[in-house]
């Protein structure tokens, strides 16, 4: 159970949906089928963490949250292409995502494959038309957000899990969850600091170093609840990743060195956090928090 003094910023998470909301995608009739798909998916519901986070470290930079509900949203654009993808017969074979049926459980597989292409053009779209900054500035958050989650990214992650191709180890696990997981959460901090044109070489080590450590308590502790979590919290069956062979961090150290791996990996992503905003950042210290302790 989480602590009951865990908040979470919910207040930015419903900024985040009532932005979604109003995204529209298909201009013809035609293909207003896809369109659809792509809003089924996309408007599922969920803490909507990554968004969240665009809006929390726009806030701990001096900036108002709506300032990047462009980039927020192509970034959860994003997150749901992925889903979509690994609910796939050819990956996951999963037939639940929050609790109703996936995307190609609901579509047709053509559809969804579809779905996930299309969320993903709509998000780089979305950002170079929407999103305000300096053309510079723009240009860098979307190149940053295209490598993480491509193939030195988010897509090179789930190459490494599909194939086995990772490294052995502590240090071979970290790097591929690094990619496959921790790529795109990091982005959300790290994109917000290049869009406001931030330079600071401490300001940034300190954000990098706790974003990429966000991204690794976030698999962390995604291991621990396909165990130990229930299928009504999870939304779908727990034990996917046992059936499927996957190396996760349960396996790899067992449960007991997995939680203590979380708490380590918490630890770090508080400090470098308190050093990257020494006048305290609240929302990002609730989503931390909130991540390390989440039950779902």
């Amino acid at each position: 159970m989480r602590p009951a003094n865990v908040a979470y910023p919910d207040h930015l998470r419903s900024e985040v949906e009532c932005y979604l909301g109003t995204l529209r995608f298909s201009s013809e009739s035609a293909s207003a089928g896809l369109e659809e798909a792509m809003r089924y998916s996309l408007l599922a519901g969920g803490k909507r963490i990554r968004p969240v986070l665009v809006l929390a470290t726009s806030r701990a930079i001096g900036r108002e949250p709506s300032w990047g509900l462009p980039l927020a949203g192509a970034i959860e654009l994003i997150h749901t292409y992925s889903l979509i993808h690994d609910d796939l017969p050819a990956m996951d074979d999963d037939d639940l995502r929050r609790g109703r049926p996936t995307c190609h459980r609901a579509f047709g597989e053509n559809v969804a494959i579809l779905a996930g292409d299309g969320l993903y053009a709509e998000a780089f779209r979305l950002v170079l038309s929407d999103q305000e900054g300096d053309p510079g500035a723009v240009l860098a958050a979307v190149r940053e957000l295209a490598a993480a989650t491509g193939v030195n990214g988010m897509v090179g992650g789930q190459y490494l899990d599909v194939a086995g191709t990772a490294a052995g180890g502590a240090a071979g696990l970290r790097r591929l969850h690094e990619l496959k997981t921790g790529r795109l959460i990091a982005a959300s901090v790290e994109c917000v600091l290049l869009l406001a044109g931030r330079d600071e070489p401490d300001t940034i080590r300190f954000f990098n170093h706790f974003a990429s450590e966000l991204g690794v308590l976030f698999q962390i502790v995604d291991d621990i609840l396909d165990v130990t979590g229930s299928d009504e919290d999870l939304g779908k069956p727990r034990g996917s990743d046992e059936r499927l062979g996957k190396r996760t961090y349960v396996t790899e150290f067992g449960l007991e060195g997995a939680r203590r791996r979380a708490r380590e990996s918490h630890q770090s992503a508080r400090a470098a956090l308190e050093q990257a905003v020494p006048s305290g950042a609240t929302e990002l210290e609730q989503i931390t928090d909130f991540i390390a302790t989440r039950t779902h």
